[in-house]
């Protein structure tokens, strides 16, 4: 890595923090894809990894309805995404819809509905493509204050709870055998979830959300095995190349959430092309 390198790498940063959306956007940034990214593990060993999808579809339609009747798109979206991550939990244990299935089902109609509103009432404008795949200017002050307040109770709540978590995603049979409240468990994951997806629709989009949960937790899979080795990679991993894509989206003048998308594949290919590598030898 040159010397010139570094030095207008380095420039670029600065230039980017001297920015006050861009700094509200970096720090809600990396609040929610470390959230994400924790949550992200037991979600992929669940396998309710596109569950970040569909809520972030019903977050999607919440927010075109609460902008139709004039209120606060993240009061409305909110509870609206947490019961619809119930839903998706109940529609998976006691339906005849289940898995990958309830989740398309629930994203597709969620989306549709979302267009129609939109279509029905604004038109689709530009406000639906920030929506849609992210915005770093949708993000006040108050968003911001409000979005780090609940991404440090999502990740307390996970620490406080991390071996019951890690029981009911390692051996829900076992721990239910041995007294623990399952459906609690199951449930808070859920709540945490919706929580997550809700706060980086805005960064990161309706579309693009899915990413920061998944990504990180598949990278981290690929070298390390013990539980929470690839919990600690995998926060790592997402916090790091949330803020690569951000400096690279700020450089190229491309959009936020596309660019760590990007960066996270990048990571995955590398860590799985490592992982084979290592067992090769």
């Amino acid at each position: 890595m040159s010397f010139a390198f570094v030095t207008t790498l380095i420039e670029i940063v600065s230039e980017m923090l001297s920015f006050t959306f861009m700094v509200r956007a970096i720090v809600v940034g990396l609040m929610v894809s470390l959230c994400a990214a924790l949550l992200g593990v037991n979600l992929v060993l669940k396998r309710y990894a596109m569950i970040g999808t569909a809520l972030s579809h019903v977050g999607f339609a919440a927010m075109a309805i609460a902008g139709a009747v004039d209120l606060a798109p993240l009061t409305v979206s909110m509870p609206v995404v947490i019961a619809a991550a119930f839903l998706l939990l109940r529609m998976n244990e006691s339906s005849k819809v289940k898995g990958d299935s309830a989740v398309a089902l629930l994203s597709t109609s969620s989306l549709a509905v979302g267009i129609i509103v939109i279509s029905s009432t604004t038109g689709l404008t530009l406000h639906v493509c920030n929506v849609m795949f992210g915005s770093i200017f949708a993000m006040t002050q108050a968003d911001m204050y409000l979005s780090v307040a609940l991404s440090v109770a999502v990740i307390v709540i996970f620490v406080l709870f991390y071996k019951q978590l890690f029981a009911v995603t390692y051996d829900e049979d076992f721990a239910r055998a041995t007294g623990m409240k399952v459906e609690v468990y199951k449930s808070l994951l859920a709540i945490l979830t919706a929580v997550t997806v809700v706060l980086g629709m805005r960064m990161m989009g309706a579309l693009l959300i899915a990413s920061l949960t998944l990504f990180p937790a598949l990278s981290a899979m690929r070298l390390c095995k013990r539980f929470l080795t690839v919990v600690i990679t995998s926060a790592i991993i997402g916090v790091v190349s949330f803020f690569i894509g951000m400096v690279i989206s700020f450089w190229h003048e491309l959009p936020p959430g596309t660019s760590v998308v990007a960066v996270n594949l990048v990571i995955f290919v590398v860590f799985s092309l490592t992982g084979f590598v290592k067992k090769a030898l």
